[in-house]
């Protein structure tokens, strides 16, 4: 583990770039770090409160080498988690929730404006893009208003906390039970559910 780290550092020290973007850098490195060290949980992170690790007494203690993960590779997947982080938090605001669904809607469904717009009618009427939403009488959650909302573990366990685990949970719905957004809001208009 030392040899990769030792690794990126010299990568990374002999890289020609900007203060500024070094800056930007080193707050993502730290930001991959802090995050790697939280636990998830249903109600959104929990840090560990110890940095110590007693091991048993025991001689014949064994520990399974990990598999060499390259520099790149590593960074790759640094690169993955804060474009997820940066979704989740962008999900969290109407705008923010409505662009990453329709970025989510053209990657994954190839589902075009028009569609999008009968989704921005459903869920708007649904929930008004709120992650926090829930009906109280039906218990509905989210913004997809899903009902059980505990569907949304198909998805994650985060339902509760995370705008993103909801959008792919009503997009996949959608997709399975509707075929389209303008199908799922056609059985709205007629029933008031979807």
């Amino acid at each position: 583990m030392k040899a990769h780290l030792r690794e990126f550092f010299i990568a990374l020290s002999t890289l020609r770039i900007s203060r500024a973007t070094k800056l930007a850098l080193w707050t993502t490195v730290g930001s991959m770090v802090f995050i790697a060290t939280a636990q998830t949980t249903a109600y959104g992170l929990d840090f560990p409160m110890t940095t110590r690790m007693t091991l048993s007494e025991s001689k014949n203690l064994t520990v399974a080498k990990l598999p060499d993960l390259s520099l790149t590779t590593q960074i790759s997947e640094m690169a993955l988690v804060a474009d997820i982080s940066a979704q989740v938090e962008m999900a969290r605001s109407e705008m923010g929730a409505k662009k990453v669904t329709k970025s989510i809607m053209d990657a994954e469904y190839q589902w075009g404006e028009e569609e999008y717009a009968c989704l921005n009618r459903l869920w708007t009427k649904e929930s008004h893009w709120n992650y926090k939403a829930h009906n109280s009488r039906s218990g509905a959650h989210g913004i997809p208003q899903a009902l059980p909302a505990i569907k949304m573990e198909v998805i994650s366990s985060d339902w509760r906390t995370n705008p993103l685990t909801q959008i792919r949970w009503g997009l996949r719905y959608i997709d399975i039970r509707y075929e389209t957004p303008c199908q799922a809001w056609s059985k709205f208009k007629r029933s008031r559910y979807y």
